[in-house]
């Protein structure tokens, strides 16, 4: 196992990283996972590091870090110490990926489901209304499938569909129609073509407006919640009795499929048998009745966790 030489300067690594990514609700994040210091952790969402290596700090050299990433710049971000196993593939995979490493059981789950600021700030990437670059918004570039096909080849029917469930957007429908008539006029591969094509029905401010446009975008071409759904689903299985789960989402979607999940144990709306008026016992015990939400220090410095929700549960 390694000793302290094997790995980055602490100082050194947290620069690196928070340059990269700030992580959110951390201090309360990795106290709610109640970390055994030779315990087995996995981190679903690696990104910049930094929950990664607090987690780290509580492990002894006989403690393991399981780092999923399907981002491939995320792999520049990782510490040398030989604690740690990196797997560059979706979360979604996470029951297959540990058996190949004989690894059938874990203390912890930590998964932090926003999109890192580098992913926000690479313009290339696709990801933020600031820049002008191709419409791709894929975390995993390996993918095929970007957002300019989706604005190619959705029906009229399934963009507004996507854009009402996963953006919330309040005039869906019309989008929609605006997009299927625009695009035969003019290509929309591009984030000013698609600004260009949808002006005109743009309602209230157009930030906020095209923020709800891309997270529906973004959602549906990484499938992120679906992604979300089969962690959840592994989850119970995973975890060793009183290792604990920790999910911090940044939207009601993600927060109504996690604080459903933890209470019931299933992704079904389970039903109340009509006799004994009884419901399938979840195997989770839940640590958080309500969310955690960042303080207002940490919302001051990092203007991305003012929509954080941290929520925790226990393996019974």
């Amino acid at each position: 196992m390694p000793d302290n030489k094997s790995k980055l300067p602490i100082n050194q690594s947290t620069a690196q990283h928070a340059d990269y990514h700030t992580p959110v609700l951390l201090n309360e994040a990795i106290k709610g996972l109640n970390i055994q210091p030779g315990g087995i952790y996995v981190d679903c969402t690696f990104g910049g590091g930094g929950h990664s290596l607090e987690i780290l700090k509580h492990l002894n050299e006989t403690g393991i870090l399981v780092a999923f990433d399907q981002d491939e710049d995320a792999r520049k971000n990782l510490p040398e110490d030989k604690r740690v196993i990196f797997i560059p593939q979706n979360f979604r995979h996470l029951q297959r990926f540990l058996r190949l490493h004989k690894i059938t059981q874990v203390d912890g789950i930590l998964a932090d489901l926003g999109v890192s600021s580098h992913q926000f700030d690479e313009a290339a990437r696709g990801f933020s209304i600031r820049f002008d670059a191709a419409l791709d918004m894929r975390m995993d570039q390996r993918q095929k499938i970007t957002a300019a096909d989706i604005i190619k080849n959705f029906t009229e029917l399934q963009l507004h569909k996507m854009l009402e469930q996963y953006g919330e957007v309040t005039n869906a429908k019309t989008l929609a129609k605006t997009i299927v008539q625009q695009r035969t006029l003019m290509p929309i591969k591009t984030i000013n073509e698609f600004k260009q094509a949808v002006a005109a029905v743009v309602k209230g401010n157009p930030q906020k407006y095209f923020a709800q446009v891309f997270q529906a975008l973004r959602i549906e071409v990484n499938d992120e919640l679906g992604a979300l759904k089969e962690l959840l689903q592994q989850s119970p299985n995973l975890l060793k009795p009183g290792g604990r789960i920790a999910i911090i989402t940044f939207h009601s979607l993600e927060d109504r499929i996690v604080k459903n999940f933890f209470k019931m144990g299933d992704l079904t709306e389970a039903e109340i048998d009509e006799v004994y008026g009884s419901k399938p016992v979840s195997p989770l015990q839940i640590i958080t009745k309500k969310p955690v939400l960042p303080g207002a220090t940490e919302t001051r410095l990092n203007k991305r966790a003012r929509s954080a929700k941290l929520r925790l549960a226990e393996k019974k």
